[in-house]
């Protein structure tokens, strides 16, 4: 005879896992956009999914190693006449920070926007060699 575990409480916790199961529903949208960084052999680059957003209302700052990316969406004015039963659509300012792999050259960034993403293209820096050098250590004995 198999026996077999009884869980009581599995149900529940489907219950929960569940889009509706608590009202008002809450957009599971981030303030933060979707990104990816990676890196060519010259540059590193970076995409941002920002659907549906002027591009005018959108900040670029590159900062001593970090990609920093804010804006702001257009709020929509009025609701009107709209009997919401699910508001998912959030609009409002975001804004994303990530630190980049390798030093760039912030003054030749450039940033482009296309069907709803953003690319940032940022060229690299060639590191400088470190070199080592062996220093002779002076007696002051006598």
């Amino acid at each position: 005879m198999n026996i077999v575990p009884r869980r009581p409480f599995d149900e529940l916790n489907d219950f929960f896992r569940d889009d509706d199961w608590f009202f008002p529903v809450f957009s599971k949208r981030a303030s933060e956009p979707e990104m990816d960084v990676y890196e060519t052999e010259k540059d590193v680059v970076a995409e941002v999914n920002l659907p549906d957003i002027n591009p005018d209302n959108v900040s670029v700052l590159v900062e001593e190693g970090v990609l920093k990316i804010s804006g702001k969406e257009e709020e929509e004015k009025k609701d009107e006449g709209k009997n919401y039963w699910r508001k998912e659509i959030r609009k409002g300012s975001f804004q994303k920070a990530v630190r980049l792999p390798h030093e760039v050259d912030e003054n030749k960034t450039e940033a482009t926007y296309e069907k709803g993403v953003l690319k940032v293209v940022m060229p690299k820096i060639e590191e400088k060699k470190k070199e080592s050098k062996e220093i002779k250590v002076k007696s002051k004995e006598k």
